[in-house]
């Protein structure tokens, strides 16, 4: 019984990666801002290290989305209007994700790039373009569908623990019916693109 259990436990350590206990491994809360053509967005995620190259998180994010067909002018006033705009529209996905260092034995520490990619449901709130910004959300309305993104980052400085990032992610989020208006009579399913995002993380 004692061979099996030693057995057992090298081939654990074997398939786990040999090093892991001599790794730092850390959980950590962070911010994220996000900065997109569609408008910009706040965010937040929890972040767990499964080894040094590989951890997964989850995020939650909250952006204005809007069309790539608005026309935006500003009266003599200051007034700012857009052409035929229906909705403001807000997206906020739940996504579960992977993120894998690159190049870890090859560049110094202080500099961690890496690729990720996460997937959820999202949730899309409409609010009238007619009223102003904060009392429009008591008419807003809110549809339901599954999105997510791949992304290109780095996290920098020595410090693992508290972190500062940035990442180019692609979003893609999909209805599979009419979608939403931003603009009067023209639906839009697809309400992803491309987002900087500054992740700003705190160890736990």
């Amino acid at each position: 019984m004692k061979k099996v259990l030693i057995l057992i436990t090298i081939f654990s350590l074997n398939a786990f990666g040999q090093d892991i206990p001599n790794e730092n491994l850390y959980s950590s809360l962070g911010i994220d801002f996000m900065i997109s053509e569609g408008g910009i967005g706040l965010g937040g995620f929890f972040n767990k290290d499964f080894s040094s190259t590989l951890n997964g998180f989850i995020d939650f994010s909250f952006s204005e989305s809007k069309d790539d067909k608005e026309f935006e002018y500003v009266d003599y006033w200051g007034q700012v209007y857009v052409v035929g705009k229906k909705n403001r529209v807000f997206v906020m996905p739940l996504n579960f994700g992977l993120k894998y260092r690159l190049f870890k034995d090859d560049i110094v520490d202080n500099f961690r790039p890496y690729v990720n990619f996460a997937f959820g449901p999202a949730m899309v709130i409409t609010t009238p373009f007619r009223e102003d910004f904060f009392r429009a959300f008591k008419y807003a309305h809110a549809k339901y569908t599954i999105g997510g993104y791949i992304g290109l980052g780095a996290q920098f400085g020595f410090d693992r623990i508290n972190s500062v990032g940035l990442n180019l992610r692609y979003y893609y989020v999909h209805f599979f019916d009419d979608g939403v208006e931003s603009l009067d009579g023209i639906p839009r399913k697809n309400l992803g693109g491309v987002y900087i995002t500054f992740n700003f993380g705190f160890s736990l």
